[in-house]
């Protein structure tokens, strides 16, 4: 029995290259946050002037900026993210378990259309986007245009097809036997999915969870649009935005600002790593 080797050195090389590249601009974004705005134009790529002290004046003065309201965004932020993934992970889930075991030439329609859907690019839709959720809200009577429901529904739309995808390829490894006994024992559609199939799901909706809550959260071109740069609700990409002028930028509060909005989600993915490889790996074995 051979045994099976590890990375060569210029594989390991080459993937400690990569990954330097693809942590530069987070470099750059942490020690300039650490810095007063002279020391960020004189020497961006340096570490002369950051100091911790002046990273948490720098914080202070961005939670304080009444132009940020950091306090306000982050609340927005949380309420649009939480809301959408418990929907995404509550309808996706249904969505794919009907596609799984209602097969007809409808579903099979209903799934190649979610297929397609996800290699469309949002910039081909952003503008008949907007206009349709404007027409649509004055016929409902309905706000759809710069309200947290209004873009909550937008991101079920974008954020299902992925959801239901990955979902799909999971609820396909699982025994049709278990529906049948449950079945039998006198179970309802509704109550074997809840009882049976979603428990079951946990790994890998936890995968698309995480997945789906990075997006989202960083997400800035769909609020920009939606919620406006000016308007009322902001969430905090959209509300970094307050500190980017047409003559000034105010780098020593847009990058600690950028830093405040990026840290939950990497505070996040470190815990949760394990978590979204195990779904993935669960997911393919399936």
């Amino acid at each position: 029995m051979k045994m099976r080797k590890g990375p060569s050195a210029a594989l390991m090389i080459v993937a400690i290259l990569v990954a330097l590249y693809t942590l530069f601009p987070f470099f750059l974004v942490v020690i300039n946050s650490m810095k007063k705005a002279n020391d960020i134009v004189a020497s961006p790529v340096s570490l002369t002037g950051a100091s911790i002290s002046q990273l948490t004046q720098n914080i202070s003065n961005v939670v304080s900026n009444s132009n940020f309201n950091f306090w306000a965004a982050f609340g927005t932020s949380a309420i649009i993210t939480i809301v959408s993934l418990i929907l995404l992970a509550l309808f996706g889930g249904m969505a794919a378990w009907v596609i799984c075991r209602n097969k007809t030439k409808w579903s099979t329609v209903i799934y190649m259309t979610f297929i397609a859907s996800m290699i469309i690019p949002f910039q081909v839709v952003m503008l008949a986007l907007i206009s349709t959720f404007r027409d649509v809200g004055n016929f409902i009577g309905i706000k759809m245009l710069q309200s947290i429901p209004g873009i909550v529904f937008a991101y079920l739309g974008f954020g299902g097809a992925m959801t239901v995808f990955i979902l799909t390829g999971f609820i396909k490894g699982i025994p049709y036997e278990l529906e049948e006994a449950a079945a039998i024992d006198g179970c309802s559609p509704e109550g074997t999915f809840f009882r049976i199939i979603f428990p079951l799901l946990k790994p890998v909706i936890t995968t698309v969870t995480i997945l789906n809550g990075m997006w989202i959260w960083n997400d800035y071109l769909l609020p920009s649009l939606m919620l406006g740069q000016n308007g009322p609700v902001k969430t905090l990409p959209v509300a970094v935005q307050a500190f980017v002028g047409s003559y000034v930028k105010r780098w020593d509060l847009i990058l600690p600002a950028a830093l405040l909005a990026i840290l939950p989600m990497i505070i996040l993915f470190i815990f949760a790593q394990k978590q979204i490889i195990n779904g993935m790996v669960e997911g393919a074995i399936k």
